[in-house]
C-alpha cells in the first residue's frame, strides 16, 4: 500500500480544504496519507501527523502543495534523500507542478497505478570563500545569482571555468542557472530555454554594461568561479531567490552541479514543450 506525505504552504489560499480533500481522495483508494503535523492540525486530522524531517523515512511520495516556490524550497530539503515529489499547483505560473487542485483525483489515481515517470533535475551547489574559507554553502535547483544590491550602483563579475578564463561581466551581476531555472529569471534576463532532460549550467549575466556579453552554455560537469570586484559593500548571493547571503568585495564563488538531483513525478503525456507554450502563453 502506498504510503504518500503531504507537504503543505499553508499561506496559499485554500491550502487547507484542498488539503482535506486531497486525504479524504488518498484513503478512498486504499492508500495512506501523511500530513505535516501544522496542517493535520489544522485539518482535524492530527493523527496523520508528521514532522518534517520524517518525510523520507515515512513515505514513498510526496505530494506538495503550493506554487513553483514552494516545490523549490522542498527540493532543497528533499532532494539529498531521493524523495519523490509531485507538484499541486496552489500558486500563479505552477511551471513545475503536474496537477491542479481540480484533477487531484485523477493525479492520485495515476500514482497509485504506477502511471507516472520519474524525472531527475540538475541542482547546483554555491560555495563563498572568503579569505581562504568557505563562509557560506547552499544548494538550489533553479539558481544562483550574484547580483549588487542597490539602485545605480554595479558589480563586476570576473569568471573562470575549470580555472580557464572566460570574461569578466560588469553591471547589475551574474545568474548562473539549471535547466529548470532557465525558465525562471534567467529567461527574463534573456539566457536561453533550455530542456530540462540535458545537464547544463547556463551562465547569464544581467543587465551587462557592454554590447558583447551574452549567455553562455557549459557541460554540467564544469566548475565556474566567480571573483567579485565592486566599489561598494552592497553585494548579495540568492540561491533560488530565497536564500540570500551577503557578499563582500573579493569573495570568490564556486558553482558546481551538486552531488544529488531532485526527483519530480511527471506524467508520460505531458510534454516539456507543451507546458513551456502553455504557461508562458505562446501562440501556436
Amino acid at each position: 500500500m502506498k504510503r504518500i506525505g503531504l507537504a503543505v504552504n499553508p499561506t496559499k489560499p485554500n491550502a487547507i480544504p484542498v488539503t482535506k480533500t486531497l486525504v479524504e481522495l488518498i484513503e478512498r483508494h486504499g492508500a495512506h496519507a501523511f500530513v505535516d503535523e501544522e496542517s493535520a492540525a489544522k485539518i482535524g486530522r492530527p493523527e496523520l501527523g508528521i514532522s518534517q524531517d520524517q518525510f523520507p523515512t515515512s513515505v514513498e511520495i510526496l505530494f506538495v502543495l503550493g506554487g513553483d516556490g514552494t516545490i523549490l524550497g522542498f527540493a532543497r530539503q528533499f532532494a539529498k534523500p531521493g524523495l519523490p515529489m509531485l507538484g499541486i499547483n496552489l500558486g500563479h505560473l505552477g511551471f513545475l507542478s503536474e496537477a491542479e487542485p481540480e484533477d487531484m483525483e485523477n493525479a492520485v489515481q495515476r500514482v497509485l497505478a504506477g502511471d507516472y515517470c520519474l524525472e531527475e533535475r540538475l541542482m547546483l551547489q554555491a560555495q563563498v570563500v572568503r579569505g581562504g574559507r568557505v563562509v557560506h554553502e547552499a544548494v538550489g535547483l533553479n539558481d544562483v545569482a550574484i547580483a549588487k544590491g542597490s539602485f545605480g550602483r554595479m558589480v563586476t563579475n570576473r569568471v573562470y571555468v575549470d580555472d580557464m578564463y572566460v570574461d569578466q561581466y560588469t553591471g547589475d551581476g551574474l545568474l548562473l542557472s539549471t535547466p529548470t531555472g532557465s525558465t525562471a529569471y534567467s529567461l527574463s534576463c534573456g539566457g536561453p530555454v533550455v530542456s530540462p532532460h540535458i545537464d547544463v549550467i547556463v551562465l547569464t549575466p544581467i543587465c551587462p554594461h557592454t554590447l558583447h556579453a551574452r549567455p553562455m552554455v557549459i557541460a554540467a560537469n564544469q566548475e565556474v568561479r566567480v571573483e567579485v570586484e565592486a566599489t561598494h559593500d552592497e553585494l548579495v548571493l540568492s540561491v533560488d531567490g530565497q536564500l540570500f547571503y551577503e557578499l563582500e568585495n573579493h569573495d570568490v564563488i564556486h558553482v558546481r552541479e551538486a552531488g544529488y538531483k531532485t526527483t519530480l513525478i511527471k506524467w508520460r503525456d505531458r510534454e516539456f514543450f507543451d507546458v513551456l507554450r502553455r504557461k508562458l502563453h505562446v501562440a501556436t
